[in-house]
């Protein structure tokens, strides 16, 4: 039995940010195993071209740029359009996790998640789109979270920023909808990587995660990877300005 051809997006071109390792550099090889030419996104050169040589097939690219830069992101983007082709897709992944309590939390630190984790998604998504709605198509992937929708104690900052993401992927929608871009959001729950290996480590709150998440168990990296490929294809064209949650049930139960 063959792939129905909703689902086809061999040939196309993505970009990941953030995608040097954990949840990005999952997606990233999901879509290179698609059939996508990849484009990897980050600062740091060295572990980018390590993370390409993870990755199957020789249409793996990388682009080393500040995505909290507004002017880094405008010659990155052009960049990769001048150097990879037109892209098709965007998956804004790029992000960071900062744990303290409220009345702690500094001025500094405020600035730097909300740089990375909201206002990155709103440069790479503007400068992608300026050239998505001139071709009239395109598709925008937003990586939210559980914490679009919930919070618990000593992650505020966090859950804002993930919370304002989930109403820019439908602000986006409303706005670049008309133009042929679809702008999604892929909400992960409790996922198992490198960043998040010490929570997972923690007994007590690790079993607090497997009894709290109906699937009873944490995500893993793949898991997210069947919601980006449906989100990034045709069979996704007629949804837009949604938050797809991939959290083994959790953001449904009490």
């Amino acid at each position: 039995m063959t792939a129905h051809p909703l689902f086809d997006i061999s040939g196309r071109t993505a970009l990941v940010t953030g995608s040097s390792r954990g949840i990005g550099l999952a997606l990233a090889r999901g879509l290179a195993e698609a059939g996508c030419t990849v484009v990897l996104n980050g600062r740091d050169e060295d572990r980018l071209a390590e993370a390409a040589a993870e990755l199957p097939g020789g249409t793996v690219h990388t682009a080393a740029f500040d995505v909290t830069d507004g002017p880094s992101v405008a010659d990155g983007i052009a960049d990769v359009e001048e150097r990879v082709g037109p892209l098709d897709i965007l998956v804004n992944n790029a992000g960071m996790q900062l744990r303290a309590p409220l009345l702690e939390f500094t001025d500094s630190d405020w600035h730097r998640i909300l740089d990375t984790n909201l206002t990155s998604a709103f440069l790479v998504g503007r400068e992608a789109a300026r050239r998505m709605t001139e071709r009239g198509h395109g598709k925008i992937i937003n990586i939210c979270s559980l914490q679009s929708e919930v919070v618990r104690p000593g992650i505020a900052p966090y859950a804002a920023t993930k919370g304002a993401l989930k109403m820019l992927t439908k602000g986006m929608c409303a706005d670049w909808g008309p133009s042929g871009v679809q702008v999604n959001g892929l909400g992960p729950g409790y996922i198992e990587t490198e960043l998040t290996q010490p929570l997972v480590e923690d007994e007590e709150f690790g079993a607090w995660v497997r009894r709290r998440t109906p699937a009873g168990r944490w995500g893993r990296t793949r898991d997210l990877v069947g919601g980006v490929l449906f989100l990034a294809s045709p069979a996704a064209d007629f949804v837009s300005g949604q938050v797809l949650y991939v959290d083994g049930g959790m953001t449904s139960v009490l």
